[in-house]
């Protein structure tokens, strides 16, 4: 099969110690109409050779390993390369705690061609535990809080209705992205790790004059934080995950001089912090100021552009 023809669709999934999850993506994604995609599963050195296990089980996938974790920017800029090397016309990135149905490529395709300057879409995503939730209908910007919020976050799908299909952001949850759209915005910000390089990476595509929708009938449904999920004294979420959320939350703002910024976010991260102190979570509470703290100093680095 040709996958360079002109509606290629390259799949990215990037795994990082998610065997289980990542073999019912797959499974999903074996009952996807649309023939003319490929799966590209970016290994992000787990523990055991869960690439190796999941290219046996799943032999048309093409598997790439990295020798170390690179994060979720940097696991699917892997796969993002590989894809433009390859030509693929499109570029989906898919969490691998997802599954998803039979015709949901196939609606985001003929969404994402309603109009040239369309650049990405992402599905209508719903809870995997709970269907008829949603967990994201895209993302508005609020660029003088420098704040991302989600759209339809646990509405029920029967009762929302979105008031229009463009967004300000979409989720790398499950966001379908042009080959030109990427050519002239770049890759994934590395610096992030994980979380808000979304946001970011769609701000940068509206900035090169592409248009992002929501394609309210396709739908998939998300576990939503399988990988960072481990029950312990600090709670469900580890300590990391609240360090990275702080310190992109101020990278963020600081990339898009968001006015009132700075002072909004320093206020809810206190009162997060004096949360986590008077619940005993000391470890959250010293991730949170280690993230204030590199989020407001650390050198800002460009996204990395891409290969010619």
């Amino acid at each position: 099969m040709d996958f360079t023809s002109e509606a290629s669709v390259a799949i990215i999934l990037v795994n990082w110690n998610g065997y289980s999850f990542t073999k019912a993506c797959l499974k999903s994604l074996d009952k996807v109409k649309n023939p003319n995609f490929q799966v590209i599963l970016v290994e992000n050195a787990s523990k055991n050779p869960e690439g190796q296990q999941l290219k046996n089980e799943f032999p048309k996938i093409l598997l790439i390993e990295n020798q170390e974790n690179l994060g979720f920017s940097g696991g699917n800029n892997v796969g993002i390369r590989k894809a433009l090397e390859m030509g693929f016309s499109y570029i989906l990135l898919l969490n691998n705690d997802t599954e998803v149905e039979p015709d949901f490529l196939e609606l985001m395709l003929r969404k994402i061609n309603e109009n040239p300057k369309v650049g990405a879409v992402q599905p209508m995503i719903c809870f995997l535990g709970e269907k008829e939730k949603i967990w994201s209908a895209g993302g508005k910007w609020n660029s003088i809080l420098g704040s991302a919020k989600t759209l339809g976050d646990r509405k029920s799908i029967k009762d929302y209705s979105p008031s229009s299909d463009i967004l300000d952001w979409a989720t790398g949850c499950c966001i379908l992205v042009s080959r030109q759209a990427i050519l002239e915005a770049g890759l994934l910000n590395e610096q992030y790790f994980a979380y808000f390089e979304d946001v970011d990476w769609s701000l940068r595509i509206r900035e090169k004059g592409f248009s992002i929708l929501l394609a309210e009938k396709a739908k998939i449904y998300h576990e939503a934080g399988a990988s960072s999920k481990k029950k312990n004294s600090e709670g469900t979420l580890s300590p990391q995950v609240f360090y990275w959320l702080v310190r992109n939350q101020f990278f963020l703002i600081r990339r898009r001089k968001s006015l009132l910024g700075l002072p909004h976010h320093l206020t809810r991260f206190c009162l997060w912090m004096l949360y986590f102190f008077l619940r005993g979570r000391i470890g959250k509470l010293r991730s949170v100021a280690k993230g204030i703290r590199d989020g407001i100093s650390q050198n800002l680095q460009a996204a990395p552009e891409c290969p010619h």
